[in-house]
């Protein structure tokens, strides 16, 4: 039995075809300055909500907060602010110099009736406020949050002009889980797990909530304790990944170069 010959594509396939061929090569031959722009407007966008609200575009702010709110807390007290009295209003339980954010709350519309002991309600009051004139206006992502794709943003700059030069080996995975995953997991895990053995109504621990506070005890981390395991794991993230990614870019633009040289599409 004969394979019959494969059809020619012509006409709008072949157009829908090469089109695509094309705009998969030219992504995979300027890959990382997509990227690095990609995630630039990501991080730009969450530092730009607070100027907006400074200047009385309140308006565009409340869209950027809304737009990034699926993807962080945007708690006050583990937020940087612009333009007031302080960088940041960490929680008094972080133990800081800076003021703590519950030296304000009385005065607080977001804060009326929110138990700051029941770390439920002050947490949704501190995600519903967005600032004001004398405390300024924080930004749409977590201190946390900005320090991790700050970083990533930081890490594909360097990387972009040092594989100029020579070729970069991808960071051993084991040095990724132990400098990258570990400070930032054992800072957020442990504060999360702290928050969960402790009760909402004020009492004693118990059962498995006894058991949480025996090993994680209550703490809030400070705003420089979250910005470096951020990062730390961002900077991590791009030097563990960037390499895999570039390699495989690299296959697939050689590949494509060579098809559409064939087909008479690139010079």
């Amino acid at each position: 039995m004969t394979t019959p010959p494969k059809k020619k594509v012509t006409g709008r396939t072949r157009d829908f075809v090469v089109g695509a061929d094309k705009l998969i090569y030219k992504f995979s031959k300027h890959w990382l300055g997509v990227l690095n722009t990609i995630i630039a407007i990501y991080v730009a966008l969450p530092i730009l909500a607070p100027v907006l609200m400074n200047v009385g575009a309140t308006g565009p702010a409340r869209v950027i907060y809304t737009m990034y709110s699926p993807m962080c807390h945007q708690m006050a007290s583990r937020s940087f602010f612009l333009f007031g009295e302080q960088v940041a209003y960490p929680r008094a339980l972080a133990g800081t110099e800076l003021n703590p954010l519950e030296s304000y709350t009385n005065t607080l519309p977001e804060f009326a009736g929110a138990n700051d002991e029941n770390w439920a309600e002050f947490f949704l009051a501190a995600r519903e406020f967005l600032g004001n004139d004398q405390m300024g206006y924080k930004m749409a992502l977590c201190e946390r949050d900005i320090a991790i794709y700050g970083f990533v943003l930081i890490g594909g700059l360097i990387y972009g002009v040092v594989r100029r030069y020579r070729p970069i080996r991808p960071l051993p995975f084991i040095l990724f889980l132990i400098i990258g995953l570990g400070p930032i997991g054992l800072d957020g895990f442990s504060q999360l797990f702290g928050y969960y053995a402790t009760p909402l109504n004020g009492g004693d621990p118990a059962g498995i909530q006894a058991l949480l506070g025996s090993i994680f005890p209550l703490r809030e981390s400070t705003p420089f304790l979250r910005s470096f395991t951020g990062a730390l794991f961002g900077f991590m993230l791009v030097w563990l990944a960037y390499p895999y990614l570039d390699e495989n870019m690299g296959r697939t633009e050689e590949d494509l170069a060579r098809k559409l040289t064939r087909i008479g599409e690139l010079p």
